[in-house]
């Protein structure tokens, strides 16, 4: 009777097990992953479930410690090339006991008390509370704070006062060993924020924000380049005929190319900043500054038809990954990528060096003014705060500034 009553407990825990595998995979199945996918992340979780009966655990026993003993074993049994995935999909699994089996969540990683850690946590609070900056220019300011301290200090820290200018010309000349982009003003402007916080902090004595060299900016021209209409239509149709992303990426370029969005305006639009009903599309630009733009009905298509025919996932970005489980994108560098891909197959020569999105927004800027509009006009489609930003425009518009501009003098002109 006991050995039967014991073999209908395993029974029943097995079927147990079979429910969340299986439950687990119909989870991975809506995220959007290929069959071959699901079928790893199911067996996966079989097998960790079969490791926890034969350690006689149950979910609500499944601590750090007793999950790090049970997953060693499943990953070193994973051929070598799946062995890294093979610990996310445990990862996975873990999580969805979590939330549905009433395993232990994780343990907090204890507190790094060091002094380093310490003063990053500050900066962090700093850059966030005193600057309002966005989470993505935090996120590279602490990893500028990590770069240049552990090129001074190694992986401790020592005493800020020590800090030269000499260590921060040092640095950002080994930093641009490698580059080719001059003009890079990235690395000077976290330096700058890290100094500002380290002397208004008390950590410092001297501001040394002023000492961080400026960035070599080539001759002004004066006169942004810009693609002409027809070039500008080309790229954009051109990126529709990719089977898997050709509705998104037409989108995207859409709204650069007819409502001059930047490129970070565009991946971090949501799904709610859109009023359909209104017209509106809500743009979150620079400085944590929102504005209400109208959105013309070819763009208004574009991006319906981009939801109903590609878009997937749950994730409440309007943009995301063609990749389970269809995240959005960290940074705006998808957008880059797209519009070089369409140089490639346009054939269409890019007007400078460096690829960016921006020459969309610059051409869509001197059509406008080819076209008669002012230059308050401009600046109030391309969101300038100031309107001498805009004036770099009227250097296209050169029967304008003959207009105003004055006489050359002559001898009979003297008195």
């Amino acid at each position: 009777m006991k050995n039967n009553a014991q073999g209908g407990q395993t029974a029943n825990a097995s079927q147990y097990a079979d429910n969340y595998a299986k439950r687990f995979a119909a989870q991975i199945v809506k995220d959007g992953y290929s069959p071959g996918s699901v079928a790893k992340y199911r067996a996966t979780a079989e097998a960790l479930w079969a490791a926890m009966l034969e350690a006689d655990l149950c979910p609500a026993k499944l601590t750090d410690d007793r999950i790090d003993q049970l997953t060693l074993l499943i990953i070193g049994a994973a051929f070598p090339k799946d062995q890294k995935h093979c610990r996310y999909r445990l990862n996975r699994f873990r999580d969805y006991l979590i939330e549905h089996a009433g395993a232990p969540p994780r343990s907090e990683p204890p507190l790094d008390m060091s002094p380093r850690a310490v003063l990053k946590r500050e900066y962090e609070s700093y850059l966030r509370v005193q600057r309002g900056l966005s989470e993505e220019t935090i996120y590279h300011c602490l990893r500028f704070f990590d770069r240049f301290l552990t090129a001074k200090f190694g992986d401790g820290l020592g005493n800020l006062n020590s800090i030269k200018p000499d260590d921060i010309t040092a640095f950002i000349l080994w930093l641009r060993k490698d580059q080719n982009a001059p003009r890079d003003k990235t690395g000077p402007s976290h330096l700058r924020n890290l100094f500002q916080f380290l002397f208004w902090s008390g950590k410092t004595e001297r501001n040394l924000s002023a000492a961080v060299p400026k960035a070599r900016q080539p001759k002004p021209t004066g006169i942004p380049r810009y693609l002409e209409p027809e070039e500008v239509n080309r790229l954009i149709e051109v990126v529709r005929g990719h089977k898997k992303t050709g509705r998104r990426n037409y989108a995207m370029l859409m709204l650069i190319a007819r409502l001059g969005l930047r490129a970070p305006e565009v991946t971090a639009i949501k799904l709610d900043d859109i009023d359909w009903r209104a017209g509106e599309i809500l743009i979150r630009g620079k400085r944590q500054l929102h504005d209400r733009m109208p959105m013309s009905p070819e763009v208004g298509e574009a991006i319906v038809d981009y939801i109903k025919n590609e878009r997937r996932g749950p994730d409440r970005a309007l943009f995301v990954s063609v990749k389970p489980p269809f995240k959005r994108f960290k940074d705006a560098q998808i957008l880059r990528w797209i519009l070089r891909d369409a140089y490639d197959a346009t054939g269409i020569s890019p007007p400078q060096a460096y690829v960016g999105s921006h020459i969309l927004r610059h051409s869509l800027a001197t059509d406008m003014l080819r076209k008669g509009a002012s230059l308050a006009e401009i600046g109030d489609v391309l969101r300038h705060r100031s309107a001498m930003t805009t004036t770099i425009y009227a250097q296209h518009d050169v029967d304008a500034l003959r207009s105003i501009s004055r006489p050359w003098p002559t001898s009979g002109d003297a008195p």
